[in-house]
């Protein structure tokens, strides 16, 4: 099956033209004239993450969730144990489908020990009527079955502020080495955000990822049109319809720090509503007590009040956020 799209438009710069966009049955690969054979006893995990995907080799074991571009498998690749994500096309809207697919891919290149990593991906998939739906498939690290989400609303015992800023320095290192390489995320919220099982947490689904142009500091409104993302985490320049910068990832973490230390979702009420006060009144989730009752839980509040600033230019960027936190770790 070729790819939905003209790979040389949709690829991101420095991703070679060689993802595979074949099926592969065996292990047993031909490049060029030589074939490679690999023992079973030897074999890893790819080191490419645009090599071609052996079938034989995928296992699905447990469907992990679902969202509004695909499904999320526990299973295995050379006996290792992964993620493997089915992006499906949208009827409603397919050229969506197809970008997040190939945002996805922003990170494939990457790795960072708080990104979870793309071990392999393509757009072609075996004959099979339950793929029929699917625009591709994404093999990436199995970075643990718990969410932040998951730790913030449904653990009988809160986080602390050490967790808090712990948790927080891990999603700020990510993000910096995010925006180091140009790349912005657009959808970071604790939901995105897994926790291994040796408590770091890793940034994950990069669906609504953009990739900055050299030179340019600016993502055009034009190119931003079909991204979907959580309204509740959007930057105000976003539900603006406005040019925005990495600064947008930095709002979200506001209120993604807000939702570890307050227990509480952001906003309540109709949608419309919310993002229209967000925009014209300067709309933010309130500060309950827990944030007033200590010295750190103030400083806190203070970084939160800093992140989440109306305008970009008036935020930290992630080099200053990390800073910042790190401090706070130490005190």
């Amino acid at each position: 099956m070729p790819s939905p799209i003209p790979v040389h438009r949709v690829l991101p710069k420095g991703f070679p033209l060689a993802i595979t966009l074949r099926p592969c049955s065996s292990p047993n690969q031909v490049q060029g004239k030589r074939r490679r054979f690999l023992s079973r006893k030897t074999r890893e995990l790819p080191q490419r993450p645009w090599c071609t995907i052996v079938w034989d080799e995928l296992k699905l074991l447990d469907l992990l969730g679902s969202g509004g571009f695909g499904w999320v498998y526990k299973g295995t690749y050379y006996g290792k144990t992964v993620a493997i994500k089915k992006v499906r096309k949208c009827t409603k809207n397919k050229l969506a489908a197809r970008q997040s697919f190939w945002a996805e891919l922003n990170v494939a290149h990457l790795i960072h020990e708080n990104i979870v990593k793309v071990v392999a991906a393509t757009t072609s998939v075996p004959a099979d009527p339950k793929a029929e739906d699917s625009v591709g498939i994404i093999i990436m690290e199995y970075a643990g079955g718990t969410s932040l989400d998951h730790r913030i609303y449904n653990c009988a015992e809160s986080l602390d502020a050490g967790e808090c800023l712990g948790f927080s320095s891990d999603i700020v290192s990510g993000l910096n080495f995010l925006h180091s390489h140009r790349i912005v995320h657009l959808d970071l919220k604790p939901a995105n955000v897994l926790i291994a099982d040796s408590g770091r947490c890793k940034i994950g689904d990069f669906g609504c990822s953009h990739k900055l142009e050299e030179g340019n500091d600016l993502i055009p409104n034009r190119q931003l049109r079909h991204l979907g993302g959580t309204y509740t985490h959007r930057a105000p320049e976003l539900l603006r319809g406005c040019n925005t910068t990495i600064k947008a990832d930095i709002y979200s973490f506001a209120i993604t720090l807000w939702q570890m230390v307050s227990r509480d979702h952001p906003f309540s009420g109709d949608r419309q509503c919310v993002m229209y006060a967000v925009v014209a009144y300067n709309l933010r989730p309130s500060f309950s007590s827990v944030f007033n009752e200590t010295l750190m839980g103030r400083k806190i509040r203070s970084v939160i009040d800093h992140c989440w600033e109306n305008e970009p230019i008036d935020r930290p960027n992630a080099v200053q956020l990390l800073e910042t936190i790190n401090n706070l770790k130490s005190l």
